[in-house]
């Protein structure tokens, strides 16, 4: 008889939350801005770096990181140059090479974590830099997929450099964009080919896949099975997330009542959260009981478990 679910309270312990901390970027044209969200009591708090989707910024996913910082992690969010906050537009000499800008983003917090968290009152030596994870959706999820061992094909087919940071010991890849060539549209190819070539085969760092199967794109010939492409062809895919009617906002995981949420479940997102944070908390080594209870429970009608 399936085990029925049952869902953690969003938050166990009140979370302080710091926005606007500046990261120097000087070769960046503008400086890093990031938000850091942490439990306000506890020590040896593991570490997740999110990563918004494309338009997106560090004030998003507050449905992910209000319950993962409720519940014993510090969760870092940088804000990209696609940021709509940030107003750039196709005329930037920067805009071509946002891609990129986004993983040495990423890098950046990676590397100076230390001062992140010193910026945050009360925060400083209660977290832990042995236990630092990556989390992204959408373009977020191709970006942080670098760190975890993704490379990129050039025009000839030759993947690019591994970029893969020994550091970041786990990650959850939300709605993840999967190969390019004939399953891109043209449309695609055309505008943004430059980086949607990838490779998988070097992700060896564990990581949770988290795909909705009404995810249709406008970016690929295929169906929502576009976004498995990652947990079926590397090595460090644990398990797949399959959500039921799941969209690509994934039934709202980027904001509260946000009205461009094709898929609006607080189920789904329920469901998301907490197997996320229970994947998170094994993979760092923090306790497994939590992703050992969820891979015996029954998710229907949100979803599916389906570990490697």
């Amino acid at each position: 008889m399936p085990v029925t679910s049952t869902a953690l309270p969003t938050f166990t312990t009140p979370i302080i939350s710091v926005k606007g901390i500046v990261l120097p970027a000087p070769d960046r044209g503008d400086d890093l801005q990031v938000r850091v969200s942490a439990p306000a009591t506890g020590t040896d708090l593991p570490i997740v770096v999110l990563a918004h989707g494309f338009s997106g910024s560090m004030s998003n996913y507050d449905p992910i990181v209000d319950f993962w910082a409720g519940n014993g992690f510090v969760v870092v969010q940088p804000t990209f140059l696609d940021s709509l906050t940030l107003g750039l537009t196709p005329a930037d000499p920067r805009y071509p090479e946002i891609a990129r800008f986004r993983v040495q983003d990423v890098q950046r917090v990676v590397d100076d974590l230390e001062q992140l968290l010193a910026a945050v009152p009360g925060l400083t030596g209660r977290a832990s830099l042995d236990r630092i994870a990556v989390a992204g959706h959408s373009w977020g999820a191709q970006t942080i997929g670098m760190l975890l061992g993704a490379r990129v094909l050039d025009a000839d087919g030759r993947p690019g450099p591994n970029l893969a940071d020994p550091r970041v010991k786990a990650g959850v890849l939300f709605a993840a964009t999967g190969f390019g060539g004939d399953d891109l549209t043209p449309f695609a190819r055309e505008n943004f080919g430059s980086f949607m070539y990838p490779d998988f085969e070097e992700m060896t760092t564990p990581f949770l896949t988290v795909a909705g199967d009404h995810d249709q794109s406008m970016l690929s010939t295929r169906g929502p099975d576009w976004f498995t492409d990652v947990h079926h062809h590397s090595k460090g895919s644990r398990a797949l997330l399959t959500l039921f009617g799941g969209e690509h906002s994934l039934g709202g995981i980027h904001a509260y009542n946000a009205t461009d949420t094709t898929d609006e479940d607080p189920a789904r997102v329920a469901v998301i959260r907490r197997a996320s944070w229970a994947f998170l908390r094994d993979a760092l080594g923090v306790d497994e009981l939590a992703w050992k209870r969820l891979q015996a429970e029954d998710l229907a009608p949100a979803g599916r478990l389906d570990v490697k």
